[in-house]
């Protein structure tokens, strides 16, 4: 196949993360989280792998007529942010007015974020928290903390956004890439059996949903704080 051909492929395997958000609205709607939630990890899959084929394939090169950046957006938009925050307040998970304060300030502050150019570190890592609610919402569903804690872990997230707190790209920030990439792999897998068995409390995928989320959320962090012992640490 021509590289040509190849960059516009990949650009065509970001577009269905549209579809894939067109098919978790409509299970949303009919209040099917497990088939919601499975949608969205498809397309978190099909996320995870679309950047390192646009940059094998150099899309910016070889297709320059599509934004595959500006594509990106648009999707994580609808999967990370408004497909989440539409569940977290159609469920039980917040009731009455905690529901709308969750909805308002993850969409607004998400559009905020998506907008601000300075959103990406110089390793690749990001500059606050990078508006990843599908995540935050699916261990919110599996491990049903109370709405009290569910209310602030999304203002404190919100709130870190806007932070010069770092959270590691799992596929693109060096430094600990050994361990991040197969964690992340991990809480994709714990997710999808989370949805599979429409979050049964006794599934052990819980735990595990819970240990690899603490390690991408605090990861970046303790990067900040730990100095690297050389310079391919």
């Amino acid at each position: 196949m021509p590289m040509r051909l190849k960059a516009l492929s990949v650009h065509l395997l970001t577009a269905t993360g549209a579809v894939l958000a067109m098919l978790a609205m409509l299970a949303a709607v009919d209040g099917k989280w497990d088939m919601m939630f499975l949608w969205l990890v498809v397309a978190l899959f099909v996320d995870g792998i679309d950047g390192p084929l646009a940059r094998k394939y150099d899309v910016k090169t070889n297709w320059p007529t599509y934004d595959g950046v500006l594509l990106d957006l648009i999707v994580d938009y609808l999967t990370y942010v408004f497909i989440p925050a539409f569940a977290l307040f159609q469920s039980d998970l917040l009731p009455g007015w905690t529901g709308w304060v969750a909805i308002i300030v993850v969409v607004f502050g998400s559009a905020v974020y998506f907008a601000d150019t300075r959103m990406k570190t110089a390793d690749y890592s990001f500059a606050g928290f990078p508006a990843c609610w599908n995540m935050v919402v699916l261990v919110m569903f599996a491990v049903k903390p109370g709405h009290w804690i569910i209310l602030a872990i999304v203002i404190a997230l919100t709130v870190a956004m806007f932070t010069r707190l770092k959270f590691i790209h799992p596929t693109r920030t060096q430094r600990w890439r050994s361990v991040s990439l197969p964690i992340a792999a991990a809480w994709v897998f714990f997710a999808g059996w989370a949805a599979w068995v429409d979050f049964h409390p006794q599934s052990w995928a819980h735990w595990g949903l819970v240990v690899t989320s603490l390690y991408l959320v605090f990861a970046g962090i303790a990067q900040q704080i730990i100095p690297p012992r050389h310079a391919r640490d």
